[in-house]
């Protein structure tokens, strides 16, 4: 397994480290139509924290464990930037860990 595959499998660890540490880990999954969401970050139907735990990590775990081929290309920092404008002292790990995410996914140049 190449070592990209690592480092983002454990980054996605530390992203769900940060949202309990937060307390933004909810223990209840949206609803079955608020998942179904096709809106950006499903903005329409959950919180930004909740598109993490419930869309964004379980999907990128789904492409690591398939062996499936990563996105080209990870913008979720700039949603993060506008979803935490006014917490970025508690937003700030989340934010660092994101970026981080950013560019390991991003390739190589």
């Amino acid at each position: 397994m190449e070592p990209r595959i690592l480092d983002i499998a454990d980054h996605l660890l530390l992203i769900e480290h940060e949202l309990r540490v937060q307390g933004w880990w909810d223990d209840a999954a949206p609803s079955a139509e608020a998942l179904a969401s096709v809106v950006p970050f499903a903005v329409d139907s959950m919180s930004f924290e909740q598109w993490l735990q419930w869309i964004f990590l379980p999907r990128m775990k789904l492409i690591l464990e398939h062996g499936h081929p990563l996105p080209n290309a990870s913008g979720i920092l700039v949603m993060a930037e506008t979803v935490f404008v006014d917490r970025p002292e508690q937003s700030r790990e989340l934010r660092r860990l994101l970026a981080e995410f950013d560019q390991l996914i991003a390739p190589s140049a």
